[in-house]
């Protein structure tokens, strides 16, 4: 349906518990907590859905690092219209309750060391109910709002513990054990993930203060593991062959690098409405208009930082932060150190926005106000499904890295690479999950039946970075400030004749800015 321009159960006694012998390990630095628990068989996952982990005895000694919830947003039907604003409004609030109930368990660590169900009693269970009461509110709504009230919904109250995958640790000769994740194609969300264990690396960075062992550091993550030599990465990068009857032509927009520094830790597409909805702090480039609270008539009303003024698009995507011990300004604010995002914002010096073609067909207008969102925000807790997180180093960009920050060479760069969803069902604007109404290519560049392709927005990223493992992206604060939770959103603003250029330019095969 097309999106509208405007702005308990009762806590489970856990029975079957086991009684706990040994003492909670609690570890210095990065808030990890390693406990011994017997959980009940009811409780829940340990892991990400779909992630083949369920409860039961956890490892001795397995380091609990945060808390994972099912994702509410991504089960949700369609919703209608008069009941969105409520909606939105209550997965808002459950985001601020998993933040909140992280918070809690990450400054308890002495309590769970003296107790280690204390975390199950005084985090998990008041953390289910709240969920439990808010995904009823939110069936209510939809049912008020004329649609058909979502069934099994209550069975993503429970929320679990679960560890860093990474551990932290250093494999025996001294080197990181490190892991390159990949996905085949063009097409995250369609199962195609492979991780592919590596040992590499040139010992760079190595002793450094990361993931919360220092001076500087998130104190959540990330965990030194996080990072790959870029040089120890095979090339990965595949892209269907051109076919007759594409479109081969491109269309940049130069919108800056965001030098006005235009910050917020709002998300206007998911969060529209609710301040602080993301969590974490924003760049923007583009619309100056975008808050939390623009309306589809703002954003058109609003000046743009890109050079063609009939470009009013908004792009952003979380900031990247220094860990060199140096405060941001947002050291005491929402969706800076309140949500465990400390550093030095890293202003990019060089963002390349452009919108390209498909290698076998023509494209056709976006409509005006269409929302993209591109990856996945918690992906390190939701699972790869809708990943799309794409890292590298200048020079080395035919080495894509999807759940690991790249370590790079002297006098190379880091890269972030947005290459958004370019097929859409020819009638919404949004979509209840904000990702059902795009859709990405299959492999061989074809958009999926009932889809039509669109121009593709590709987003480039550069920050110039001291070499090693001292950087990270924003996050939520449960998802450790894990590569893999790296995304991007745009809403389009171009005016219909810019639009109509665009694609002209694209069918014709012609470069255009």
């Amino acid at each position: 349906m097309r999106r509208s321009s405007g702005s308990s159960r009762k806590r489970s006694t856990l029975a079957g518990r086991m009684a706990i012998a040994s003492v909670a390990l609690i570890l210095g630095g990065g808030g990890l907590v390693a406990v011994n628990v017997y959980a009940s068989a009811n409780e829940g996952q340990s892991g990400p859905p779909g992630s083949g982990q369920n409860s039961g005895q956890l490892n001795i000694g397995q380091q609990m690092s945060t808390i994972s919830c099912p994702d509410v947003t991504n089960s949700l039907p369609d919703v209608p219209d008069q009941a969105r604003p409520q909606v939105d409004r209550e997965l808002a609030g459950i985001d601020t309750q998993i933040t909140d109930a992280y918070e809690k368990f990450a400054s308890n660590k002495d309590k769970v060391a003296r107790d280690p169900g204390w975390a199950d009693r005084s985090v998990l269970a008041p953390l289910k109910d709240s969920r439990a009461a808010a995904i009823d509110r939110i069936g209510a709504a939809i049912g008020r709002g004329g649609g058909q009230r979502p069934q099994g919904l209550q069975g993503l109250a429970p929320c679990s513990l679960r560890a860093d995958d990474n551990g932290g640790a250093a494999s025996a000769n001294g080197q990181q054990a490190q892991g390159q994740g990949q996905w085949q194609g063009q097409t995250p969300g369609q199962g195609q993930g492979q991780g592919q264990a590596q040992t590499g690396g040139q010992g760079q960075g190595q002793g450094q203060n990361v993931g919360g062992q220092g001076q500087g550091s998130l104190g959540n993550g990330p965990s030194k593991n996080d990072f790959v030599d870029i040089r120890s990465v095979q090339p990965n990068v595949r892209t269907p062959r051109a076919q007759r009857g594409g479109s081969t032509g491109l269309f940049t927009s130069n919108c800056g690098v965001n030098q006005n520094a235009k910050r917020n830790p709002d998300n206007v597409i998911v969060a529209p409405g609710v301040s602080n909805g993301a969590h974490h702090m924003h760049d923007y480039v583009g619309n100056q208009a975008t808050d939390a609270f623009s309306s589809d008539t703002d954003l058109a009303n609003g000046g743009t930082s890109c050079s063609n003024q009939g470009d009013k698009s908004t792009y952003y995507w979380p900031v990247l932060r220094l860990q060199n011990g140096q405060n941001e300004n947002d050291a005491n604010a929402d969706g800076g150190g309140k949500d465990q995002n400390v550093g030095k914002i890293q202003t990019p010096v060089q963002v390349t926005i452009k919108l390209a073609g498909s290698p076998v067909s023509k494209v056709t207008a976006m409509p005006r106000f269409l929302r993209i969102i591109t990856g996945d925000a918690k992906a390190f807790t939701n699972g790869n499904a809708n990943a799309n997180a794409s890292w590298s180093c200048t020079g080395f960009e035919n080495r894509q890295l999807k759940d690991k920050y790249p370590i790079c060479p002297q006098g190379s760069n880091v890269v972030r690479t947005f290459k958004f969803q370019s097929c859409w069902d020819g009638k919404n604007t949004d979509s209840a999950n904000h990702r059902t109404h795009v859709a990405f290519a299959l492999k061989n560049g074809a958009c999926p039946a009932g889809f039509k392709a669109i121009p593709q927005l590709q987003q480039r990223i550069v920050y110039s970075v001291p070499p090693g493992p001292g950087f990270a992206v924003d996050s939520f604060p449960e998802q450790l400030h894990k590569p893999v939770t790296d995304h991007g959103d745009f809403i389009d603003v171009f005016s219909d004749s810019l639009m109509r250029k665009v694609v002209n330019c694209i069918n014709t095969g012609r470069s255009c800015a």
